[in-house]
This record gives C-alpha cells, sequence and structure tokens, in this order.
C-alpha cells in the first residue's frame, strides 16, 4: 500500500499525533509519502530526521497512491482535497482540532485504526463537490474551483449589506438582501452553513443547502434544492467587489462578475471505519439527546 500524508502545521500539538502515526507505518510492509513542507517541519528535529529516513516527500499526487491521511482538523482535509482533486484516492483524518466532523480518528485511536485500514475494515463514502465558473473569468481562482464544504459570497470592506440576486436552472428565485448566501452540500451542512441556520443534511443526500448569511428578509429562509441544479449568482451593493469563498480559499470579485456553481464532475471518497457512521459522529459531536436532566 502506498500512502499520502498531509499536514498544514508541525507543533507540539499535531506531533502527539504525528509521531504515533509514523511509528506504526514504519513498522509495517507500506510506502509512505509526507507532503513536502510538512516533511521539512519534521526533519528539523535531527532525531525525527534520522528515524523516519525510509520515508519519503510528495509535492504532487497521481493515481498511484491507495489513501491520504491528513493530520489536523477539518481545515486540514479541506486543503488535502486540493492535492487529490480528481484522483478518487481515499481520505481519512486524524483529528488534532477542535469538533472534527471529517477528521474523526482521535489521537488515542490510531494504532487501531490504521490496522482496521490496513486489512481492509472500511467503508467509503463518496461526497459530492461544488464546482464554480465566472464570467468574466477570475485569476485567483484557477484551476482549484471546487469545494467539499460550501462556496460562499460575502461582502467585503463595507458594513453595508450586498444583494445576491439568485437564478436556479435560469429562473430567478429571489434577491437576497444578507451579509452573503452560502451554497453548502451535504458534507458542509455541519459546517458554516449550519451556523447560520441551515439543516444538516446527511452525505448520501442528493442534494445542496441555499443558506443567506444574516438576512435583512426576514422571510428568507435556507432552501433545499437536488444537486443537479445550475446556481447562477450576481451580487450588487455599494462596493464595487465582493469576496467568494470556497472552503477555506478566498478570491476576490468584481460585482460585474456572474457567478455559475454546480455539482462537481467527480467526488472525495472518504473512509469511514466500520464502527463508526455519520449518524454516530453527529449524535456525538453535536451531542444530540444529551441532557443533564435524564
Amino acid at each position: 500500500m502506498k500512502i499520502a500524508i498531509y499536514g498544514q502545521s508541525y507543533n507540539s500539538n499535531t506531533s502527539k499525533s504525528t509521531h504515533p502515526l509514523l511509528d506504526i507505518l514504519l513498522s509495517k510492509k507500506v510506502i509512505v509519502y509526507l507532503e513536502n513542507d510538512f516533511f521539512n517541519e519534521i526533519k528539523k528535529d535531527k532525531v525525527s530526521a534520522k528515524k523516519y529516513s525510509p520515508f519519503a516527500s510528495f509535492k504532487t499526487l497521481d493515481h498511484t497512491y491507495d489513501l491520504l491521511i491528513s493530520i489536523g482538523g477539518d481545515g486540514t482535509i479541506l486543503r488535502a482535497i486540493t492535492y487529490v482533486r480528481d484522483l478518487a484516492i481515499p481520505i481519512i483524518g486524524i483529528n488534532t482540532g477542535r469538533l472534527g466532523f471529517l477528521s474523526t480518528i482521535q489521537t488515542n485511536q490510531i494504532k487501531e485504526a490504521i490496522n482496521h485500514i490496513l486489512k481492509g475494515n472500511y467503508n467509503i463514502s463518496e461526497r459530492t463537490l461544488l464546482s464554480v465558473q465566472t464570467n468574466p473569468e477570475n485569476k485567483d481562482i484557477g484551476v482549484l474551483n471546487f469545494a467539499l464544504n460550501e462556496i460562499a459570497v460575502s461582502r467585503k470592506n463595507t458594513t453595508s449589506m450586498i444583494t445576491v440576486r439568485t437564478h436556479l436552472n435560469k429562473e430567478y428565485l429571489t434577491s437576497y438582501w444578507a451579509d452573503g448566501l452560502i451554497i453548502s452540500t451535504p458534507t458542509g451542512s455541519t459546517g458554516y452553513s449550519l451556523s447560520c441556520g441551515g439543516p444538516v443534511i446527511t452525505p448520501d443526500t442528493d442534494s445542496l443547502v441555499l443558506t443567506p448569511i444574516a438576512p435583512h428578509n426576514l422571510s428568507a429562509r435556507p432552501l433545499v434544492i437536488p444537486n443537479d441544479t445550475e446556481i447562477q449568482l450576481e451580487v450588487g451593493g455599494r462596493e464595487n467587489y465582493f469576496l467568494m469563498s470556497l472552503d477555506s480559499r478566498i478570491a476576490t470579485l468584481n460585482n460585474t462578475t456572474i457567478v455559475t456553481i454546480k455539482k462537481a464532475s467527480f467526488k472525495i471518497k472518504m473512509v469511514e471505519l466500520i464502527n463508526e457512521s455519520f449518524i454516530d459522529t453527529l449524535r456525538k459531536k453535536l451531542l444530540w439527546g444529551e441532557d443533564k436532566r435524564n
């Protein structure tokens, strides 16, 4: 098995997960590559540099990889998918962050989880992504024109609200008068969209959700739509520019820009251990059913 490992930062917190992971992989007959910058940080410690010398580094991935392990929080996984793209490499995350809806392995579970994965004891959950096109094209977006969680448009350099004129399959829906608008996948429904009042959607649901950010129209509510819907946005406001975020990547667009969002042509494969499920994660992370009175 050929395994890629990605981390955004190497510090006292992430090292508590990184070293146990690398130690167990050293004892297995697997080929391990670490993301170049992440590996260079680890090798600054001479002991670690010598210990993990059998491992190599990568700057890009290809179809020869069997698995990518992300070390960090959910934001790290969102960065990791920019390496995976449409290669269909399964991803699993070790959580060194806080909530961790995507990064589900805790530090004390690493050894057990890796043993299960190497034996093939896991399921694959395929996750829908969004893709975006802008007219005119925006150079800040480039080839990374996709998002696993959400695409959002929001105000820039102003306290004034913006107007987001929205069409679904070329039919006019409404003009949101708000701080912005979130277009979320089921995966992203437990993130930014949820904090703005959007519903939780199970990952296997063929839906998207439009969630306004602090709308001034009190009747504006989140809307669930089929995931094959083409969404077109036109933004207006007192300023000449607005922000568009693709997960954690941000671009500045001119108000004359027309934004078209639709389901991406590929999916991301998330690894789920046999004893885990989205429902189980939802109950644990959001503390559903937890009540001190019970």
